[in-house]
C-alpha cells in the first residue's frame, strides 16, 4: 500500500497519495477550522418543541445543527457536542456544521495525519512532495474543469450537489466511456464526497448504459459510495462519505484564500539565493497576513518582498529570487 505524504504548509496542511509517480488522491485542511471529530461546548440556541433537533451556538458565534438532543436539553442551557461534519460552503449557500451531544472530554479535531492513521494508512511527513502535480491539481479546482482524451469534465459545486457535466466531440457512447476514468480520478484527487450528480450524454440503448455502469463500477472500486444506475437521460447519482469541504469547495468559495496559500507554497520552494519576491494580484495582499509573511521568512531564512500586478489572476502569483 502506498504511503500518504503530508506537507505542513503555511495556513494549510496538504496530503497526497502517490502511485506510479502521480498524485491519485489529495486532502487539505486549513488552520483554525472547526472540523469533524472536535468536541466543543456551546449553548442550545433553538429547539422546536418536542424535536430532537436544534441549533447550538458556539463561543466563536458559529451555529451548529445538532440532533439526538435529550429531552432535558432546554434553550439557553450549555451543551457539549461532537462535530460530525464541518461547515460546507457550496454555491451561494452555507451548510452549517453538524454535531451531536456527547459526554466526551473537550478536544480539537484530529488533523489529517491522525485521521489517515486511524483509517489504517501509512503516513509520512515530508518537507516537499517528491512528485510534481500539486499546482496542476489545484488548477483543476480553480478552473472547475478536467480534460480527458476526447473531452472535458465541467465540475460545479451547487447547493444541492456537486454536478459533473461531460462535454466533447466523440460519439455519445465513446464519450461517456472515455469520461469514466477522469470522473473516478477527479473524485479522489479533489476529495469530493456527499451527493454527486453526473450528467452523461444521453444513451438510447440499454446495453450502452449498462456498459457505462460497469465501467463506473470498475473505476470506483475502493471508493466508498452508493450509486444509481444510469437513467434514460444519462444521469447517475453517487453518494459518498462527507465530513467537510472538498478541495473543490474550498477553491470555489474562497478563491483568494486558496490562491494566497498556493503562492506561499511556491515561495517556500524557491531554491535560488537572494530575497524572495512575491508578485501577486492586489487582492492577495490582505490575504497574506503579517504572521504568514513572518513564517515564510522564518522557514526560508530569506527577506520577503511583495509587488502587485492587477493583470495577474489571483492563482497566477509568482515567487522568485531577486538580488539582495
Amino acid at each position: 500500500m502506498a504511503d500518504w505524504l503530508i506537507e505542513q504548509g503555511i495556513g494549510e496542511t496538504r496530503a497526497v497519495l502517490v502511485e506510479d509517480g502521480a498524485i491519485v488522491a489529495a486532502k487539505i485542511e486549513w488552520e483554525g477550522e472547526l472540523a469533524a471529530g472536535a468536541v466543543v461546548e456551546g449553548v442550545l440556541a433553538s429547539r422546536a418543541s418536542g424535536s430532537a433537533r436544534g441549533t447550538v451556538r458556539l463561543d466563536s458565534g458559529e451555529d451548529v445543527l445538532v440532533d439526538r438532543l435529550p429531552k432535558s436539553a432546554s434553550e439557553g442551557a450549555p451543551l457539549r457536542i461532537e462535530i460530525h461534519r464541518a461547515r460546507i460552503e457550496e454555491g451561494t449557500r452555507t451548510k452549517r456544521a453538524q454535531g451531536r451531544p456527547t459526554d466526551r472530554a473537550l478536544r480539537p479535531a484530529p488533523g489529517i495525519e491522525q485521521r489517515l492513521k486511524a483509517e489504517g494508512h501509512d503516513v509520512r511527513v515530508v518537507r516537499r512532495f517528491p512528485v510534481s502535480g500539486w499546482s496542476e491539481l489545484i488548477g483543476e479546482a480553480f478552473e472547475r474543469q478536467v480534460s480527458f482524451n476526447g473531452g472535458a469534465l465541467h465540475i460545479s459545486p451547487t447547493p444541492a450537489m456537486v454536478l459533473i457535466d461531460i462535454d466533447g466531440t466523440l460519439p455519445p457512447r465513446a464519450l461517456a466511456l472515455s469520461a469514466v476514468p477522469a470522473i473516478a480520478a477527479s473524485l479522489r484527487r479533489l476529495d469530493i464526497g456527499g451527493s454527486i450528480g453526473i450528467d452523461f450524454p444521453t444513451l438510447q440503448e440499454k446495453a450502452d448504459r449498462r456498459a457505462v455502469d460497469e465501467a463506473l463500477s470498475i473505476a470506483l472500486d475502493g471508493f466508498a459510495h452508493e450509486r444509481t444506475a444510469m437513467n434514460g437521460f444519462g444521469f447517475v447519482q453517487i453518494v459518498a462519505r462527507l465530513e467537510g469541504p472538498s478541495i473543490l469547495h474550498r477553491v470555489a468559495r474562497h478563491r483568494l484564500a486558496a490562491a494566497a496559500r498556493l503562492l506561499l507554497r511556491r515561495a517556500e520552494h524557491v531554491a535560488d539565493p537572494g530575497a524572495i519576491l512575491l508578485t501577486m494580484h492586489p487582492a492577495l495582499t490582505v490575504r497574506i497576513s503579517p504572521a504568514w509573511r513572518d513564517e515564510l521568512a522564518r522557514r526560508t531564512g530569506r527577506e520577503i518582498r511583495i509587488e502587485t500586478d492587477p493583470a495577474l489572476a489571483p492563482e497566477a502569483g509568482l515567487a522568485q529570487s531577486v538580488p539582495l
